[in-house]
């Protein structure tokens, strides 16, 4: 059963709806649980998507449904991570995790009568992802790869259900954003959670994703999909088989193909 679905979907930026469209005729949808990859072309569109699939912009035409409800306002259910990671450099760790839980409800009314329980929620997510003992530092004794996985963090402690990640490791060396696949793959395998990621990275699309989208140059739409049938839980060691690289190359012919008729 779809979880997200984006019908028909045309968007333009700009007063009056004037101008060319950021992306028309978008079309695709995204199982409960399932992990979703969207690459194309820069400026395809991609960022756009995932601003509609949580309700931070409408569409002009077509409907953007999430969770069995369409999209009229942000989208509570769901938690975002970004390729910078926006820490707030006076706020601790901890303190910068506990930030979404200061305002949105139920946490907001529960949070200074239950904070030891957030508090213990908070570490016990920072552990998972390899940052046990840093909740008292700040952002900025915290590398970029630390600042990442706390931001990825705070985007799981309002417990989501979709989780949608821009371009979240553009910014990092390629080791740590080979560790960052790790965390990802392991966060969506432990939590069930449906996860849609945004990314040029056709690599980290194929390791990390079940299903793959590939978006035309502007105005954005879907013009291939690729099911990932690599078993799971996949090792980093799956990236340098032919087979991985037949996919890598296959989504690269879609894109650079997309390019030319642009």
């Amino acid at each position: 059963m779809a979880f997200v679905t984006l019908d028909g979907v045309r968007h333009v930026y700009g007063r009056g709806g004037v101008g060319l469209p950021a992306v028309e005729g978008l079309s695709l949808s995204v199982k409960e649980g399932e992990f979703a990859a969207v690459v194309g072309p820069s400026g395809c569109g991609k960022s756009t998507l995932m601003k509609l699939a949580t309700g931070l912009q409408f569409p002009a035409a077509g409907t953007v449904t999430v969770g069995g409800e369409k999209v009229s306002r942000p989208v509570k259910i769901a938690g975002m991570a970004f390729q910078a990671p926006t820490l707030l450099p006076w706020r601790t760790t901890r303190e910068n995790l506990l930030l979404p839980l200061e305002i949105v409800e139920p946490h907001r009314s529960r949070i200074r009568r239950d904070k030891a329980a957030y508090i213990a929620k908070a570490e016990r997510l920072l552990a998972s992802v390899g940052l046990a003992g840093a909740g008292s530092k700040f952002p900025w004794e915290l590398s970029g790869g630390m600042q990442q996985r706390a931001s990825l963090c705070r985007a799981l402690i309002h417990e989501p259900r979709l989780l949608m990640l821009d371009e979240p490791f553009g910014a990092l060396d390629a080791f740590t954003r080979e560790e960052l696949w790790c965390v990802i793959r392991d966060l969506h395998a432990a939590s069930g959670i449906t996860v849609i990621l945004v990314t040029h990275d056709l690599r980290e699309a194929a390791f990390l994703a079940d299903r793959i989208f590939v978006m035309s140059a502007r105005p954005g739409r879907i013009i291939a999909e690729r099911v990932v049938d690599f078993p799971r839980p996949r090792d980093l060691e799956v990236t340098y088989t032919a087979p991985f690289q037949d996919v890598v190359h296959e989504l690269r012919a879609h894109i650079v193909r997309a390019r030319q008729a642009a």
